[in-house]
């Protein structure tokens, strides 16, 4: 065999083994399985080595990946029209819509961009002293440039209660256009009302630039344990089975299609945590929530949900922070 097939056989078998190609062609060169086999008998030889160096994927009826089988579930956020009518179920599945329904329908589109909150004190001792760094405060500089300089029109900015959080979106809200800048207005666990870009108690209103508020769900937690575990992050039972629960609230209270009253598209900031925003994503694109501690993020980066009127769900960008220096990237 030539130098030129031996190549060919050793770099062309996709997937193969070459060091089980390169053996065969080299046996084959020094005439071993023409001598011992004959002609035909080495043909054939050959054609089975290069048989067993295939995976086991590429065979003809297995060329992609097996579905999971797991369904896309258009209602996940329970806003679904088509099946509820005023908080009931539809009778029948041939049922025409009358107008009631088709005005109940979502128009708009949902733009949520979370963001990380920026580099902070890891020594202080409680969370008012857990403010950030001089090079945190630089992070929330470049990530307010970044917001601004998409030239969307933000409609509200909410961040999680915790210090970091708070001084992470006031830095954000003096750089959107028609900001009100420090915090307007607070969001307890216990409020009544459901986000959406009109739903807001008219005491939390500022003006007619992007709404301030603060949460206290979004604070950072233990969303649900994580697959697989790690070893230098344990946290107890007890701690799951309550930041869980709230972290859960804050997803469903944020995470949705838009209100049917919603007659344009939205764009909504919200400043939390790394571990509230990787399980969000997760949640939203109906992937398993304990996955979500695979994933990193930078401080101060910008990750992009989409949720249309349908239900469909869009993962726009993860943890970008692109637009700072390599010096400015930080993980704390």
């Amino acid at each position: 065999m030539s130098y030129r097939k031996t190549l060919k056989l050793l770099f062309g078998v996709a997937g193969g083994s070459a060091v089980l190609v390169f053996a065969a062609a080299a046996a084959d060169s020094h005439g071993y399985l023409g001598e011992q086999r004959g002609d035909a008998a080495s043909r054939w030889w050959r054609l089975t080595v290069l048989r067993a160096a295939q995976p086991a994927w590429s065979s003809a009826s297995s060329h992609t990946p097996a579905p999971s089988g797991h369904a896309w579930d258009f209602n996940w956020d329970k806003r679904d029209p088509s099946a509820l009518t005023n908080g009931k179920k539809k009778e029948s599945a041939t049922e025409d819509p009358g107008p009631e329904q088709d005005n109940s329908k979502p128009k708009a589109t949902r733009n949520i961009l979370l963001i990380r909150h920026s580099q902070y004190n890891l020594s202080g001792n409680s969370d008012k002293e857990r403010i950030l760094t001089p090079l945190g405060r630089e992070q929330a500089e470049l990530t307010g440039q970044r917001l601004a300089a998409l030239g969307l029109k933000y409609d509200v900015l909410i961040h999680s209660s915790m210090a970091r959080a708070t001084e992470t979106a006031n830095i954000i809200s003096k750089h959107l256009p028609g900001s009100e800048g420090p915090t307007a207005g607070s969001l307890a666990p216990d409020a009544t009302n459901t986000h959406s870009r009109v739903s807001f108690c008219s005491s939390c209103l500022t003006g007619p630039g992007v709404e301030l508020l603060s949460c206290d769900l979004l604070r950072e937690g233990a969303p649900i344990e994580p697959v697989p575990p790690v070893t230098h992050w344990k946290p107890d039972a007890v701690q799951y089975h309550e930041d869980g629960a709230r972290i859960e609230a804050a997803f469903r209270r944020y995470i949705h299609r838009a209100d049917a009253k919603q007659k344009e598209d939205s764009y909504e900031i919200i400043v939390c945590h790394a571990n509230v925003i990787r399980y969000f994503v997760c949640r939203a694109l109906q992937f398993p929530p304990e996955g979500w501690l695979r994933m990193g993020l930078n401080n101060g980066s910008i990750t992009w949900l989409t949720i249309r009127p349908s239900g469909r769900v869009a993962l726009r960008t993860l943890g970008d922070a692109g637009f700072m220096p390599p010096d400015k990237l930080t993980r704390t």
